[in-house]
């Protein structure tokens, strides 16, 4: 169940250079002013998305917050519809209406990514009961971050799964900082995992910069949720690179993070896991060719979304109002 192939690995890499490559060309677009929605960038915690998206189904639902382009292009959605969406075209993903943190693609199990904090976690609480009351095998997982622990609504929500033994992974996706505060300044104690058997449910501390460790761990909370074993609480622990919001290397948060930052950079998860390829056998000319496609791919993916209208004027009010008794 948790043993891991090369190719397994060859895909979840070829996952995070897709989710590294992709936002570093938002990033360039923010910073030429071209996308002018907010966009929170995932770099340096690629591991966590391909790592546990590895291991689920297409009718597995994911649940993501507002840093979300790693979660929905690992759990499969449309590239193009992402950058269209993120440029305010009518060929989005959610119709150019939402940016970057409203990300929708039903047919691969992303039914709305949520920028609120720790909304993400009820939601997905919802699915998993919705799954358990129709008798069917979906899986419902909950990415977010540190500070949604500080949240109410977290922890009612672990209460509920493990009380109702519900088909749900919460994947804390512990980058030490909820936006600019440190995790020990809002924190006695670092102490996150803990709150799993607190609440009565599985958990687990896991190396998130790691893809075959957090995959192991994620098919073992997949598995245990899949056979009616109830849900289980990962802590993933990983740093962000990029600021909190926008393509600044942290210049937005101060001297501390950027000295911590240094000492992250080494422990970037696609190059230990192309170095973890490279010892299995697997040319380094293969590695380059693959990085080659995925760059070509992305180049298409966007200029396919950069050619594409923006809404209509007339259609900007749409599913905004109610007219007549009915939604507009």
């Amino acid at each position: 169940m948790t043993d891991i192939s090369r190719s397994q690995l060859e895909s979840m890499y070829a996952a995070m250079l897709l989710i590294r490559l992709a936002e570093e060309r938002v990033a360039e677009l923010v910073e030429r002013g071209e996308a002018r929605c907010p966009c929170h960038l995932y770099i340096g915690q690629e591991a966590i998305a391909a790592g546990v998206c590895a291991t689920l189904e297409r009718t597995d639902t994911v649940w993501g917050g507002h840093r979300s382009h790693g979660h929905y292009l690992a759990k499969g959605g449309d590239l193009t519809a992402m950058f269209a969406e993120i440029l305010g075209r009518a060929t989005g993903c959610s119709g150019g209406r939402g940016g970057s943190m409203h990300l929708f693609a039903p047919d691969v199990g992303i039914l709305g990514t949520v920028p609120l904090v720790a909304a993400t976690v009820p939601l997905a609480v919802g699915a998993a009961l919705a799954s358990k009351l129709r008798r069917e095998r979906a899986v419902a997982v909950s990415f977010f971050g540190d500070g949604a622990m500080e949240e109410g609504g977290t922890q009612e929500s672990l209460n509920m799964a493990a009380l109702y033994r519900l088909p749900v992974v919460f994947v804390c996706e512990n980058n030490f900082y909820a936006s600019h505060l440190g995790l020990l300044e809002r924190r006695a104690a670092d102490n996150i995992v803990d709150l799993a058997a607190a609440h009565g449910l599985a958990g687990e501390r896991v190396d998130g910069n790691d893809v075959e460790a957090v995959h192991r761990a994620a098919a073992r909370a997949v598995a245990r949720a899949r056979s009616g074993d109830g849900p289980t609480m990962l802590e993933c622990r990983t740093y962000r690179w990029r600021g909190h919001v926008g393509p600044s290397w942290d210049m937005d948060v101060g001297v501390k993070r950027k000295d911590e930052l240094q000492e992250w950079l080494p422990r970037d998860p696609i190059a230990r896991t192309k170095d973890a390829l490279q010892r299995g056998g697997v040319d380094e000319g293969a590695l380059t060719a693959m990085e080659s496609a995925i760059r070509n791919t992305i180049e298409r993916a966007l200029a396919d979304a950069e050619r594409a209208p923006h809404p209509r004027e007339a259609e900007l009010l749409e599913h905004v109002y109610v007219a007549d008794g009915m939604e507009s």
